[in-house]
């Protein structure tokens, strides 16, 4: 079964064309939009002209913890603000939180990614699934919650804890997968 056939059944020699033409693209994006990877990329003489095929993604600098802290909590950002549509971010448990940005189109690509991961895993529209992840910054919840609905599941979002009350809604709604953490 599958939720993008065309996507999902690629031939691997098409594939690594459409990365290395996406790779490029990104490239020339990050020099173009995002001041911190223009000059990191120009500091490792990085251009998407110098990419010729998937090996040289080697050539591209790391982004560590300290950049992600130091550019806190929008200088990673590819887009202006009057774009960003919804904001996700970490816990925080060792400092600042990792903050993540996203624009109408990357919340589409990203519920098309999760909806083929959740379609591969079994998922049919015949499904009322009992999501029991937390829902606020984590972006796990939300993410798998439209993924579902694309799918045409039903989605129960009980978010996470109250184990008693799970199992009750799991027997009055019939739930037929849960999504959770193993804790």
């Amino acid at each position: 079964m599958f939720f993008q056939k065309d996507i999902e059944t690629m031939p691997r020699k098409d594939i690594e064309k459409l990365q290395l033409e996406r790779l490029k693209w990104l490239v020339g994006y990050c020099i173009d939009n995002i001041p911190f990877y223009s000059k990191r990329l120009a500091e490792a003489k990085v251009t998407p002209e110098k990419i010729k095929s998937l090996s040289d993604i080697q050539y591209i600098p790391y982004t560590t913890k300290a950049d992600i802290r130091d550019t806190y909590p929008f200088g990673l950002f590819g887009q202006p603000m009057k774009k960003i549509v919804r904001i996700h971010a970490s816990s925080g448990t060792t400092g600042k939180p990792t903050v993540v940005g996203y624009t109408k189109k990357d919340l589409d690509t990203w519920s098309d990614c999760m909806a083929r991961l959740c379609v591969a895993a079994g998922a049919t529209d015949e499904d009322i699934v009992q999501i029991a992840f937390g829902y606020g910054l984590f972006t796990g919840a939300l993410g798998l919650h439209y993924a579902l609905e694309k799918i045409g599941c039903t989605v129960v979002p009980t978010s996470s804890g109250n184990t008693e009350k799970q199992i009750m809604l799991m027997q009055d709604f019939q739930t037929t997968a849960l999504v959770s953490t193993p804790s």
